[in-house]
């Protein structure tokens, strides 16, 4: 294809100027041929900066009356020189990393727009605004609804002061009315600064947990708060675990353990673990190991006193005749428990039984002052010290069924 540079003839009529003759036709013919290139002719050099791209391509006057032939295709730059090395083009396209980080910063908007979290920027040439979310005003009524009883004060570990004060007339309840507690030894819980409790775990659902905890706020002379150390399958179960962490219960790992009480509060603490709640009828109220002595070690490198505390009366109130361990991993629960309720009567097995309980606390033990921090590390110390504690929890709990008349009435 080839067409004319303007010249004298920019239209392309073909028409010469005045006083000059036309060229004959074989000669014109010969003059749109394309010149040989000689064999010893050098490429051309490539333009090394946008600019000189630019101003190259503007024609010369002595190419004006040239005709010049142009393929649709890119000519070739020569032997040894890359077509590529004529400058950046001048229509610049973004990357593909910068495309990605577009529209991952669209999406984020969009998201935070449809969380209410960010309001849409409007400008006026954006054109039309953007869609609204549908039914907005449903979800709004429906979010102030949902977290009418939340308060604006909650602590890092969860706990919800409106839901725990809501909470309180169902653990009066169960404390006074359903189960009865008697607690003694109320005495040994410190006044001031940290302790930790260590007491058996019985009952196939925590509830000695939360009658631990109602007992040191309202019977004990100073009125603590006090934070109970749950398993994590308990956290996974439907509204009983987030009920739990909202009243004030916390995950049982060591390092929530440690931030507890270098705040100087009380916590306690369930060795036994799941073998504690999974007891079966017949090995009731016999102490469980208490694993590796974790508890041990905390009290050591805190420096908190350990207050042992034995709990009887909830091991009757889910008799565990019988455990489905392989069917229980369906549901993300330890095992499946079968009582003389369960499943029998359904959800209704799940109720607990009215049993007679007894809490008692025991004089505190200052391991940290005696050993200091640095005998955490010990392995051999540890293990035994932990005996000693399940041995003094032991003689507790072998006390208190021995005053025990009946389950029921005590």
């Amino acid at each position: 294809m080839s067409k004319n540079i303007l010249g004298d003839d920019p239209f392309g009529t073909g028409a010469t100027p005045a006083g000059e003759a036309a060229p004959p036709k074989e000669a014109n013919r010969k003059s749109k041929a394309k010149p040989k290139k000689p064999a010893s002719a050098k490429p051309p050099s490539a333009p090394t900066t946008e600019t000189e791209a630019a101003t190259s391509a503007i024609p010369t006057p002595e190419s004006d009356f040239i005709d010049v032939e142009v393929d649709d295709a890119p000519a070739s730059a020569g032997p040894g020189v890359d077509s590529d090395s004529y400058g950046p083009s001048i229509d610049h396209e973004p990357s593909l990393p910068e495309r990605l980080r577009e529209e991952v910063n669209h999406i984020e908007e969009r998201v935070l727009e449809r969380l209410h979290l960010r309001r849409p920027e409007r400008h006026p040439g954006d054109g039309a605004a953007r869609q609204p979310l549908p039914l907005e005003f449903f979800w709004r009524r429906w979010s102030k609804l949902a977290m009418r009883d939340r308060s604006d004060v909650v602590d890092e570990f969860g706990r919800d002061p409106n839901v725990a004060a809501k909470m309180e007339p169902l653990l009066e309840f169960l404390y006074h009315n359903y189960f009865r507690v008697q607690a003694s030894g109320l005495g040994h819980i410190p006044d001031t600064g940290r302790g930790l409790i260590v007491a058996n775990h019985s009952g196939t659902l925590p509830y000695d947990g939360a009658m631990i905890m109602h007992a040191i706020k309202h019977e004990s002379p100073t009125g603590r708060s006090m934070r109970p150390l749950a398993e994590d399958f308990v956290f996974y179960m439907p509204y009983l675990g987030v009920l739990m962490n909202r009243i004030g219960a916390v995950r049982a790992c060591p390092e929530n353990a440690e931030r507890l009480l270098n705040q100087d509060q009380l916590v306690a603490v369930f060795p036994e673990g799941i073998k504690g709640i999974g007891k079966l009828w017949r090995e009731r109220y016999r102490l469980q190991r208490f694993g590796r002595g974790g508890f041990i070690k905390i009290a050591l490198r805190t420096g908190s006193p350990i207050i042992p505390t034995a709990v009887v009366g909830a091991e009757e109130i889910h008799p565990m005749l019988t455990k489905i361990s392989w069917l229980a991993k369906s549901f993300g629960i330890p095992y499946l428990p079968i009582t003389p309720t369960f499943p029998l009567l359904g959800p209704l097995g799940l109720v607990p039984l009215p049993s007679k309980w007894y809490l008692a606390f025991g004089e505190p033990l200052y391991f940290h002052s005696e050993y200091g921090p640095d005998a955490a590390d010990d392995r051999i110390l540890v293990n035994k010290l932990a005996e000693q504690v399940r041995q003094k929890i032991q003689e507790m709990i072998d006390a208190l069924l021995k005053q025990r008349k009946s389950v029921l009435f005590g």
